[in-house]
């Protein structure tokens, strides 16, 4: 089993492959890798997608790098690999991002990435810290986990999803915030698995166990 983790160069990756090089060795959940090379993309059995920084910066690297971009596509839609998108990554997701300009996303979850608007005037955007989900749906990933287990967030804009089944989890900060979506053999985290600790752990781990 091979785990890709997509590198285009939107972020630091460092963190993100040891916590799934981690779980991968105590679970023999196969080899995991961060590579740039579309032919590793195009033959993983399972993908990861990272992502740090802006909306619309993120989605102009990722179709930059057309031989990933296209490996990765036809992997998850004509292949039906399990896919795990995380931060910026799971809001690639999305139909459209609204930061700073309107920006199509990959379209796998419908739904719309906008900025977080705090009902309590003390929330400070962006959302910086731990937070707890709130499950909404059984799914795989969450084996292990319950509502009110911590996550650790930074980003100042979520997901909102047209088909609210999608929306596998909320945080609470001042309006519903959207935690994990999911459908079909994608999932994506809009917290940081890899610095979200046993919690965090316990759901790459999931992740690499997952068999759609």
């Amino acid at each position: 089993m091979l785990t890709a983790i997509i590198d285009y160069e939107s972020g630091n990756l460092h963190s993100a492959e040891k916590a799934f090089q981690r779980m991968a060795r105590e679970l023999d959940a196969g080899e995991v890798v961060v590579t740039s090379d579309a032919e590793v993309v195009a033959r993983a059995d399972r993908l990861v997608l990272p992502g740090d920084g802006a909306f619309p910066a993120c989605a102009a690297e990722l179709r930059g790098h057309k031989g990933i971009y296209d490996a990765m596509v036809e992997a998850v839609e004509q292949k039906g690999r399990p896919f795990l998108g995380i931060c910026v990554g799971m809001q690639l997701m999305a139909t459209k991002g609204h930061e700073y300009i309107e920006t199509d996303g990959l379209g796998w979850v419908a739904g719309d990435v906008v900025k977080i608007e705090p009902s309590d005037s003390a929330l400070k955007v962006p959302h910086m810290g731990w937070n707890n989900l709130v499950l909404e749906s059984e799914h795989p990933v969450f084996d292990g986990v319950a509502s009110g287990d911590h996550t650790y967030f930074v980003h100042s804009y979520h997901f909102r999803v047209t088909d609210p089944a999608q929306r596998l989890a909320y945080v609470e900060y001042g309006q519903e915030v959207t935690a994990v979506i999911g459908r079909d053999t994608m999932v994506g985290m809009q917290f940081h698995p890899e610095k979200s600790q046993d919690v965090g752990l316990r759901m790459i781990g999931n992740f690499l166990n997952w068999t759609p």
